[in-house]
This record gives structure tokens, sequence and C-alpha cells, in this order.
């Protein structure tokens, strides 16, 4: 922890010159599935939408015979692997002027690196879903040898259908053996299948002692408050590990914080974290933000039409999913036959307005506000 080290771009800018690559880790593409089983328990206090969401769940039921379970939901985000990677990339090297590295981490997936490392010297990289007790983990795995990336995913992924403790401590002692991987556990501190802040800190307490020593950093995420990423500080602080920068981008927003390094390559900057214990991480404008507002933002991102794209990826409904209990899956716009239920309509009316220049700043002022980062 000694060597981590934490810099505000709005603040101390000639400290950016000390470096000549900006980092960009944890980031995805329209090939994570984002789960929407949390539908029902985020919105039970809300009347009118819980509400709503019964009404069209009935109405479902009673004119094709099928029950909507959100468990079997998920939605994509609208870049793809390119639009990403070019997201990002221009953000470092327009905004900061230095070289930049990338790694892309879709959920379960490691396709987004296998594709564009066909083309580009980009990291091989996963956000692994990790069940453990009553929760799950993710973590970062970043710049996977690509020879070998298809059949550690596919290893990794039987962890996460059938977990088991042995099998986890081999399969990260596995990943440790590769020299130039580098394991970060993501927003340790967000309990997000909502157990609870004291079981999941619990949890947490166990997965690091028993795991602990095979990961290599934890995360500062980009989209989580700072009173969170304040306390994840103090958690690196007991338990060792480095820090390292997160962005968590699923919008058009480039990642919120990145990090910086003198590396010329990704198996650098993993040697650095991994074996000096070194990092330098840069929390960038947008952090800044209220997050509520950042929330808004990129939930416009993902719901708005893209009529440049493919079909199938032009409208938002097209890049939500449903898969039946017979394993066909559809698109939301198939299911609905191009007629949204009224919440939707009424909802998506609301986040195209909270979009608008001329209500952007009242938002602003209404939300709270800028975080107030305290380094």
């Amino acid at each position: 922890m000694k060597k981590t080290h934490l810099h505000l771009s709005w603040r101390d800018r000639s400290r950016i010159g000390c470096f000549r690559t900006g980092v960009s880790l944890h980031s995805h593409t329209h090939l994570s599935r984002e789960s929407l089983a949390f539908i029902p328990k985020y919105t039970a206090g809300v009347p009118l939408l819980s509400q709503a969401i019964r009404q069209q769940t009935r109405r479902y039921l009673a004119s094709t015979g099928r029950t909507l379970d959100f468990a079997r939901a998920w939605w994509t985000p609208p870049l793809s692997p390119r639009e990403a990677f070019d997201l990002e990339k221009r953000q470092i090297e327009d905004q900061l002027g230095r070289n930049a590295l990338v790694s892309l981490t879709d959920h379960d997936n490691l396709e987004a690196g296998c594709a564009l490392a066909v083309v580009e010297p980009v990291p091989v990289s996963v956000e692994w879903t990790v069940p453990f007790g009553p929760t799950f983990f993710h973590l970062g795995v970043h710049h996977l040898p690509p020879q070998r990336a298809r059949s550690i995913m596919a290893d990794l992924a039987g962890y996460t259908s059938a977990p088991s403790p042995h099998a986890l401590d081999d399969l990260l002692a596995a990943l440790n053996q590769l020299d130039d991987t580098l394991v970060v556990l993501n927003h340790p501190l967000w309990d997000e299948p909502r157990i609870g802040e004291i079981e999941h800190s619990q949890t947490l307490s166990v997965f690091l002692e028993r795991h602990g020593r095979r990961i290599h950093a934890l995360e500062l995420n980009g989209l989580r408050s700072w009173k969170e990423n304040a306390a994840v500080t103090r958690l690196a602080a007991h338990s060792g590990h480095p820090l390292v920068s997160g962005g968590d981008r699923h919008g058009s927003e480039p990642n919120a914080i990145l990090n910086l390094t003198n590396a010329a390559s990704f198996a650098e900057f993993a040697s650095e974290i991994r074996n000096d214990r070194m990092s330098d991480v840069l929390f960038m404008p947008q952090y800044r933000e209220p997050l509520r507002l950042r929330f808004i933002e990129t939930m416009w991102d993902i719901v708005r039409d893209y009529p440049e794209r493919p079909v199938g990826r032009k409208r938002w409904s097209d890049r939500v999913f449903y898969q039946w209990e017979d394993g066909a899956v559809q698109p939301l716009s198939a299911i609905w036959r191009g007629v949204e239920p009224w919440p939707v309509r009424y909802f998506l009316v609301g986040l195209r307005l909270a979009k608008s220049h001329s209500l952007r700043g009242l938002l602003r002022i209404a939300l709270g506000d800028a975080q107030e980062v305290s380094l």
C-alpha cells in the first residue's frame, strides 16, 4: 500500500507529465451480459414502478401463458469492442497526451480482446464471476496468454457454474503462475446481490483470508462513490494489497479512473503491480460529477437508439434479451412486437429530457454537489 499514489487530474496536472503511459482497466462492450435479476428487488419500494411491472407481467402471462422471470433476462452495453477500445484510447491520448494501454473486461467473456488482438497489441482479459458463499465477487483477470486464453476461460467458467473451494484455490494458483497476468478484485465493497452490508463484509474477509495472497490488487472503481472507494483504500492498507484503477464503463463515458505508468507494455505494467507493488491512480474530471447524474447519463447511453449500428443493435430493445425455459433466446423488441409498455415509454421520455443540455445544470443541482475526493 505504501507505493500506491492517488492523483487528481483537476489539481495536479503537472504530475501527469512524469509518466508516459495511461492504462484503462475494466471496461465493457456489447459482449457483456448484464443481468436484470435485480429489477423486482430494486423496484419493490417504488410503488408506481413496481405496480406497473407486476401489471405488465400479468398481462403477458394472460396473453401468452408464459411467466416472465427476470433472472432469465439480460441487457448488453451499446459499444462494440472496437468502439470501446477507441473511446478509452482517445481519452488517454487526447486528454492526457500519453500512450494508451486498454484492457477490456466483459463479464465471463474474453472474445473482445481475442478479436482485437488480431490487429491491435491489446491484452486478452475478462471480468470473472466468482461465486463464494452467499454472494459472488468479480475478478478482473488481465492479459491472459492469447494461445491459451480460451482454454483458461473454460476452466474459469466451469467454476462459475459449479463452484467448489478446492477448485477456486487451484484456479487462482494457476493464474498466478502466468507471470504477465494481473488479477484484481473489482469493487470489493459493493454488495451487488444485496445480501446485507455486514454479511458481505464478513464474506469478503473470509475470501481475502483464504485467497488474498493470489490477488494482486484491489480496485478503486470509477462508478462507485468516493466514500466507498475511501473505504477500499483502508481495506488495502489492512490487507497489504496495492490499489489499481477500474472504470467499469458500460456506456459512452470513458473510464473515470485510470492508471499512470512508465511501462511500455501491459506485461511491464502487470509486473509493476505484482512485483514492485507500485501503482499510480489518476481520477479524471468526470469522477467529480454527481454520481447519480452520471448514472442517468449512462442509462441514456444504454437505452437510446443508434441508427448507424447494424441491424439487431440499433434500438435498445434489440439489446435486451430473454431466455425461455426451452432455451430459446429472444430480444425484447420481438417479445413486445415493437410496442413498449407505458411505464417504459414514460421512463424513456424522462431520460431524454434529463439528457438535454438545458436541464443538465438543473439536474446537477438537484442531484447533489460534485463528489469531494479527499486524499
